[in-house]
């Protein structure tokens, strides 16, 4: 009986990092400060005042990491590059740091030398300070800073990388950096937040514009994430809010990627609010649909709206789980969910191709004395999201690959080192790495281009 969980020929297989998650050496070679280190070095913002200044001392565990990926069957890995360790001060002018620069050519070298594709991701997050005190992404200056610095990179290793992400969950970026205050920089102000959305977008049009005058074969793609929402009830105004968090989270990246420009249902209800709107040209409209070459799709969760005025200003709703299973993180598990997002996607905005960049889970993991790491969980997690993802392409979307989240236990952001997602094991106070089971499921999943392996 032919096996009803095998992908597509050429379907891609991969793992991710990304550069404050993993790297470490924070100010060491030239490297300069950014909005994460500063973040992080002031108490009260993460867990337990833990920071990213060692984290998996990637930056000095290069090759033995390379080793892990390529024994992992992985055929991408997607890192992200640190653009203070590049500009320290964010900017040509200010200087290049040549030994940052040196270390992302080795880095792809040894990539390329283990057989694995490059990914290589603008930003994940860890802008440079220097620009931070500018106004960071609310300073649109910031968008011609990231185009000197996107060419930059592409200078110095466009030629052997294949794919880009230009931004990682812009999202994320815009509310939970500066309306949340829960990245950083820290800040807490809605109308900022829509004005750094704004600027995000503009830099991916440039981003994507520069590398296909620079390497045309080469593909740029932006990564969302675009957790599905579902109606808490029928009523028309939860319906309604779910389709207000569709507009908050997808609707206001998506349409204008896709020419559309921002969805005017999303800037009548935020005028409405007293959210001051930024000026967009059309121009700025244009320069974003130069469009992406593939969507970046990240997925960890779904849930439920409850239209409720009196909290979630401007948005106006409740958030609720969509089951009673839960991550380490609190996040529902809802493997349908991204069936549904993926089939929404694609009925939206026509048969684009997409790439699942981020996918995964934080469980607690525990060693035994001899280093193993049991994580079914972690394995059916993946098992039944790939099930979702099998049979969203068997239904017409046109998904082309899997990212992993993550390669190895890292920096979870505002949860510091208490969540792992990793495939890999991390001791912090040895840097050790230990294999956890779903690393060698998954390695026979990449290896069988199928879902449905089972370890003995």
């Amino acid at each position: 009986m032919a096996n009803e969980r095998r992908f597509p020929p050429g379907f891609l297989w991969g793992t991710a990092t990304a550069s404050y998650q993993i790297e470490g050496a924070w100010n060491e070679d030239g490297k300069g400060e950014s909005i994460w280190d500063r973040f992080t070095h002031n108490p009260g913002h993460v867990y337990r005042t833990h920071t990213g200044d060692v984290a998996c001392d990637h930056y000095h565990r290069l090759d033995e990491d390379v080793a892990l990926i390529k024994e992992l069957g992985a055929q991408v890995y997607s890192f992200s590059i640190s653009w203070p360790r590049v500009l320290p001060n964010g900017t040509r002018a200010g200087g290049v740091n040549t030994k940052g620069v040196d270390f992302y050519k080795r880095l792809v070298a040894k990539l390329v030398e283990a057989g694995v594709t490059p990914m290589a991701t603008l930003y994940h997050w860890d802008l440079p300070q220097a620009l931070q005190d500018r106004g960071g992404w609310a300073n649109r200056e910031t968008v011609d800073h990231f185009a000197d610095y996107v060419e930059l990179m592409y200078e110095a290793i466009g030629d052997r990388v294949p794919f880009w992400v230009s931004h990682t969950e812009p999202w994320v970026v815009a509310w939970a950096g500066n309306w949340f205050g829960r990245h950083g920089p820290g800040l807490r102000d809605f109308s900022t937040a829509v004005l750094v959305s704004h600027h995000l977008l503009l830099s991916h049009g440039r981003a994507i514009d520069l590398l296909h005058r620079s390497y045309p074969k080469s593909q740029m793609g932006i990564k969302l994430n675009t957790q599905m929402t579902y109606p808490a009830s029928d009523s028309e105004e939860d319906r309604a809010a779910a389709h207000r968090d569709y507009g908050w989270y997808t609707r206001w990246f998506m349409d204008p990627l896709c020419g559309r420009g921002y969805p005017k249902d999303m800037l009548d209800w935020y005028a409405a609010h007293g959210v001051v709107l930024p000026r967009v040209t059309e121009e700025d409209l244009t320069v974003i649909a130069n469009g992406t070459d593939f969507l970046g799709h990240s997925y960890y969760m779904s849930h439920k709206l409850r239209h409720d005025p009196n909290q979630g200003w401007p948005l106006d709703f409740e958030t609720l789980p969509m089951s009673e299973y839960f991550t380490e993180k609190g996040w529902s598990i809802w493997p349908q969910g991204l069936y549904d997002n993926l089939i929404r996607i694609t009925a939206d905005y026509g048969r684009i191709p997409i790439i699942i960049t981020e996918n995964g889970v934080a469980f607690k993991d525990i060693p035994t004395e001899s280093g193993e790491v049991h994580d079914p969980l972690r394995i059916e997690f993946i098992r039944q999201h790939l099930a979702a993802a099998h049979r969203a392409i068997a239904d017409g979307v046109d998904l082309r690959g899997y990212i992993h989240w993550s390669l190895m236990d890292n920096f979870e952001w505002q949860d510091g080192y208490s969540m792992r997602f990793g495939l890999t094991y991390i001791d912090y106070a040895t840097q050790r790495r230990f294999r956890k089971d779903s690393f060698a499921w998954y390695r026979a999943v990449v290896t069988a281009n199928d879902a449905d392996v089972r370890m003995q």
